[in-house]
């Protein structure tokens, strides 16, 4: 009885199409990535590291969309709570390009 007390004073989860699924954040950081990507790729010898560098600016402005937009306009960018992250993008971001800098380049 005391369960049938808590659900009904409790409201419903949202069903999935009510949660905000707004794309743009999430297409825009992943579009940077695969373009860093491909210049790492295709950009020739020593182009690893300037790719390198531009994934993780890209992470670095999807940790700066996550903390200026509201959460409905993140859509799929907000994962966690908000501080959390930012803090995971901003992390993964500086990790990629202090590694680009700091691998010594090659023969």
């Amino acid at each position: 009885m005391d369960t049938e007390h808590n659900m009904a004073t409790e409201p419903a989860p949202k069903p999935a199409a009510d949660r905000s699924s707004n794309p743009w954040p999430l297409v825009i950081i992943v579009a940077g990535a695969l373009a860093g990507l491909g210049y790492a790729v295709f950009g020739g010898r020593d182009a690893w590291r300037l790719g390198c560098v531009i994934i993780g600016a890209t992470l670095g402005i999807g940790a700066l969309l996550r903390l200026v937009l509201p959460k409905p306009t993140a859509g799929l960018l907000a994962v966690r709570g908000r501080a959390f992250d930012v803090a995971f993008l901003v992390l993964g971001g500086a990790a990629i390009i202090v590694l680009a800098l700091v691998v010594p380049g090659g023969r």
